[in-house]
C-alpha cells in the first residue's frame, strides 16, 4: 500500500547531476522560483532549517498551521509533512542537509538528536532580537560561501559553518518545559520517542516500550510527564494518530486500508479510536484535509 505524499530528497531538489549532494542552502525568493513546481504538502528525507526575515504567509507542518512572521525559524527533521504560502516579499534563508552529512564526521549516530530544536521543542521559535542578528547574519555567510565557491574544501567548510549553526540555534532556545531535567532523562526521553518511531504500528502499552529501555513503566511515565506533560501512553498514541492524520492527507490508501496498516482489527475500531481524540470521524478529517489532496505550487 502507498502513501501519496510526495518525499523529497536533496537529489530530487538539485536534479540528477547533483546527487551525491548532502547539503544546500538558498535564499526564500531564490527557492522560489527555482522549484515552483514543488507539490504541496510534500515530506522530505533531509533536515531542513528556515528562517523567515521578511514577509508573512502560513507555513503548515503535521497539521499545526502557523503565521509566519520575520524572526521565525523552522527546524524540521525527515518525515515530517509540510507546506507553505508566502507572500511577495517574504525573504530568508533554507539549508537542507542529510544527517550523513554531519554523522560521517563526527562518528555519532545520534549527534543531532542532542539539540533541542529536533527533540522535544515545537515549531516555530521566534528568535530575539541578538540570537536573530547573530543567525542571520551566520546564515549570509554560508550562503555566500555555498553559493560562491566550488574548490576543494568547501564541503568540510559548510560542515564546519553547519555545526556552527546548529550550536547558535540551541543557545538560543530556552525550553521551560526541560529546565532541571537530567541529561539522562532527556537521552531516555529521546530512545522512547525513537523506539515509538519503529513500533507504534503494533506496540501501543508503554510496558513493552520500558522493557526495551530496561525500565519500569512508572518510571517511563515519570519522565514523560516531567518533559512533555504528557504519559507514555499519550505520546504512543499520538504518533499513531499522526500518522492516521498523514495517510487520510490522501485519496488513497482507503480508511479500511489505513486502519489495517496501524493495525487496528477492524475499521469500526479505527473510527472510534480516531474521532474520541479528533473528534472527527476519519472521513471528517479526509473530507476537511481536501486541499492536501491537490498540487499547489509555491506562490511568489
Amino acid at each position: 500500500m502507498t502513501v501519496k505524499v510526495p518525499t523529497y530528497s536533496i537529489c530530487n531538489l538539485r536534479g540528477v547531476h547533483h546527487c551525491m549532494t548532502e547539503f544546500t542552502a538558498y535564499r526564500i525568493r531564490d527557492f522560489m522560483v527555482s522549484h515552483d513546481s514543488l507539490v504541496f504538502p510534500h515530506r522530505h528525507n533531509f533536515f531542513q532549517i528556515v528562517l523567515f526575515t521578511t514577509g508573512g504567509g502560513s507555513h503548515s507542518i503535521d497539521f499545526q498551521q502557523y503565521n509566519i512572521i520575520p524572526g521565525q525559524l523552522y527546524c524540521m527533521k525527515p518525515g515530517q509533512m509540510h507546506s507553505w504560502s508566502f507572500t511577495p516579499e517574504t525573504e530568508g534563508y533554507i539549508v537542507n542537509f542529510n544527517e550523513t552529512f554531519i554523522t560521517t564526521a563526527c562518528h555519532n549516530p545520534d549527534f543531532l538528536d542532542d539539540f533541542p530544536m529536533f527533540g522535544t521543542l515545537r515549531n516555530p521559535e521566534q528568535l530575539s532580537p541578538e540570537a536573530r542578528l547573530q543567525i542571520e547574519l551566520h546564515l549570509s555567510a554560508m550562503f555566500h560561501e555555498y553559493d560562491t565557491y566550488r574548490g576543494e574544501f568547501q564541503a568540510d567548510l559548510m560542515r564546519a559553518m553547519l555545526v556552527q549553526l546548529l550550536i547558535f540555534i540551541a543557545r538560543s532556545i530556552e525550553d521551560p518545559a526541560v529546565a532541571g531535567i537530567s541529561k539522562h532523562n532527556l537521552a531516555l526521553l529521546r530512545d522512547f520517542q525513537k523506539l515509538i518511531d519503529q513500533h507504534y504500528r503494533n506496540l501501543r502499552l508503554p510496558k513493552a516500550y520500558a522493557d526495551m529501555l530496561f525500565i519500569t513503566p512508572n518510571h517511563l511515565n515519570a519522565v514523560c510527564n516531567a518533559v512533555t506533560g504528557k504519559s507514555a501512553g499519550e505520546l504512543i498514541r499520538d504518533r499513531v494518530l499522526l500518522e492516521a492524520k498523514r495517510m487520510l492527507a490522501q485519496k488513497q490508501p482507503s480508511i479500511a486500508e489505513i486502519g489495517y496498516a496501524l493495525d487496528f482489527k477492524d475499521n469500526a475500531y479505527f473510527s472510534r479510536f480516531f474521532k474520541k481524540y479528533t473528534s472527527l470521524t476519519p472521513e471528517e478529517f479526509r473530507k476537511s484535509r481536501g486541499n492536501f489532496t491537490s498540487e499547489m505550487p509555491v506562490q511568489h
